[in-house]
Order: C-alpha cells, then sequence, then structure tokens
C-alpha cells in the first residue's frame, strides 16, 4: 500500500470553500497514470494534479493534470492550487519568488507576488469559429446569436470556445442547456467560456462562466484556462484599455472567485490566492 502526501487547496480565494478546489498528490512518481487517472475519478473535482520529478532541468518540478475523464497538457487553477501546495509542502524555488513548471503544455512560469501567485499565460492561439458553430454555441447558452458580441475559439493547452456577451449580469443569469453544450466537443474544444464586463467602481471588472458537461464538468466553479482565454480576447481586441483588471467567477455556484490578470508587453499574467482546506495522506 502506497501513502501519497495530500492537499485539497482552493484556488482564487483566501477564504477556505471558496474559489475552485483542486486535489494534489505530491508523491506523484508514485502513481500509475492508470490510477491517476482513478484517483481523478474518485476525487471528482474538476481537476486532480500530480507533482513529479521534472524532466527538463530548468523545471522546479513536473505537474500531471487529470479532469475526471481524461489528462489535460495545462490547466490554470490547477497550476496556481499546486504551486501553492508544493511550496507548503516545503519546496524551496531554484530561482527566488519564481517557480517553473513543467506540464504537457511545456514549460510554465510563475511568479510568487506577496501572498498571491501568478502563472504566465502560454502563448494562446486562436482559431475563427464560422456563423453556425456561433448559431449552435448561442443556442447552448439560451441566447440569440445577435447577443454574441464577439467570439473566438482559443487554445491556451486548454480550448475553450469563448464569446461575450453584453454585460457580467446577463452573464450570470445565463441558463445553459449542458447537453447542447456538450455536443459541440467534436468541434475540438473543451468547453464554451463566456465573459461579459461590468461598469467601473465595482469589485469586479468582468464576469466569467465556463462550462464543460463533456468532460464530467457541467460549470467549473473558477477557470484559470478560461479565465487566460478571455484575458486573450480582451488584449487582442482592445476590450479594455487597462494593463490589469479583476474577473469574478463562481458566484453562481456559491464560490465567489477572484482572478488576477495582468498584461505587460508580451505575457498576460493571471493567478490569485490559494489556501489549503484539507492536508494529509492517501492510501492507494
Amino acid at each position: 500500500m502506497n501513502t501519497l502526501a495530500f492537499q485539497q487547496v482552493d484556488v482564487f480565494t483566501a477564504v477556505p470553500f471558496k474559489g475552485n478546489p483542486v486535489a494534489v498528490v505530491l508523491d506523484g512518481d508514485a502513481v500509475s497514470s492508470a490510477d491517476m487517472q482513478s484517483i481523478a475519478a474518485w476525487t471528482n473535482l474538476s481537476e486532480t494534479t500530480f507533482v513529479c520529478t521534472p524532466t527538463d532541468q530548468r523545471a522546479d518540478y513536473r505537474l500531471r493534470i487529470f479532469t475526471p475523464k481524461r489528462e489535460l497538457p495545462f490547466a490554470g487553477h490547477p497550476t496556481i492550487g499546486s504551486a501553492h501546495a508544493v511550496l507548503r509542502h516545503g519546496l524551496k524555488p531554484r530561482a527566488a519568488g519564481h517557480l517553473v513548471q513543467e506540464c504537457g503544455k511545456g514549460l510554465v512560469h510563475i511568479k510568487i507576488d506577496g501572498e498571491r501567485l501568478l502563472l504566465a499565460l502560454p502563448e494562446p492561439q486562436f482559431r475563427e469559429p464560422t456563423p453556425p458553430k456561433i448559431a449552435a454555441v448561442a443556442e447552448g447558452l439560451g441566447v440569440m446569436t445577435a447577443d454574441i458580441q464577439r467570439a473566438a475559439i482559443i487554445d491556451v493547452g486548454t480550448v475553450w470556445f469563448t464569446v461575450q456577451l453584453a454585460s457580467g449580469d446577463v452573464v450570470r443569469a445565463l441558463a445553459p442547456d449542458m447537453g447542447k453544450l456538450a455536443a459541440l466537443n467534436p468541434i475540438g474544444i473543451t468547453g464554451v467560456n463566456v465573459f461579459g464586463l461590468y461598469p467601473g467602481g465595482g469589485s469586479a471588472d468582468i464576469e466569467v462562466r465556463s462550462f464543460a458537461p463533456r468532460d464530467g464538468i457541467p460549470e467549473d466553479p473558477v477557470c484559470g484556462s478560461g479565465n487566460g482565454c478571455v484575458a486573450a480576447l480582451v488584449r487582442r481586441d482592445g476590450v479594455l484599455k487597462a494593463h490589469a483588471y479583476v474577473a469574478s467567477q463562481g458566484r453562481c455556484l456559491g464560490r465567489d472567485g477572484q482572478v488576477t490578470v495582468q498584461f505587460d508587453t508580451s505575457t498576460i499574467w493571471l493567478g490569485g490566492h490559494a489556501v489549503t482546506c484539507v492536508e494529509g495522506v492517501l492510501q492507494t
């Protein structure tokens, strides 16, 4: 029987039981790929991660990321949560104030910004959706095609069909048809990602919701890769003029996550706080 160090971390929040939970197994080298998938199905969280020895000498650790149904090359909230977990577990970064994660997408740089962790988003790849695909997404979301202000299929290691609606309030009011959204996956996407702007002066600038029912995640509470795709589209199309903004996600699920996005010349930095809620061992 293996005894594996384990943490469950709430990400994009400093408050336990908010944000988005990720299960982190810190002894990933001791677990087979098949058992990783079985553990991820058992936790039934949107993602479960396994911290392994890196194969690239520039990395501090290697991360494998699983949904309840499959392995992902990259995902945002598991990256932030796992970075929090390895630091809590005692890992000393090779460079002060900076972690390097190896994953299926390559090397991901993570900066330690006080109590926040911010990842450098992998370079986004854009595909322009056809009008029939936009219409199918609108039908799945329960809105009119004309309600979609902009749309793009964006790959940051996870592929999100990302659309903008009229406002954050409209996004929060959505009641999607999960069967229709799941039927879209054959076009090569993980799910559908929706955002809308709030007027200035509030606690958040943007509301985001991310739906991936085909992967067993009807709605991701607070999605790092989804927010990364939103940030990429916001930057590409000049939706916001600011060099930074805060996105809200998860209030529809009682989670109330906050995602910080910062733009510099060449990089989108995305992250926030994280807090360990469960710590102990798994026995396999």
